[in-house]
């Protein structure tokens, strides 16, 4: 009983880091993964460099987006694409009175 109540300091440490660190990083990672998985042509992101572009096409061979923007057409891995900045970017206009 007494080696029990040793290591259930450790237990309880590992749990609060999977419940607080772990386990929000893997949500996170799947929503990222999801986004990236549903874009179509004609969506408009932003990749996590800052780059802001409309979808072109998509290069299924090298897992990358092919993405329009003032200057050209650059391609881009699908992970580079920024899942929060894209949203706000597609977020509806609210206007102030």
């Amino acid at each position: 009983m007494d080696q029990i109540q040793q290591f259930l300091p450790f237990v309880l440490i590992f749990v609060v880091m999977y419940f607080f660190m772990i386990r929000p990083q893997m949500q996170k990672s799947k929503k990222e993964k999801k986004f990236a998985e549903e874009l179509k042509k004609g969506d408009k992101i932003v990749t996590k460099s800052g780059l802001h572009g409309k979808v072109f096409d998509f290069s299924e061979k090298n897992n990358a987006v092919i993405i329009e923007t003032g200057s050209g057409k650059l391609t881009y891995d699908k992970s580079a694409i920024s899942l929060e900045m894209s949203q706000k970017l597609n977020q509806p206009v609210v206007e102030k009175k």
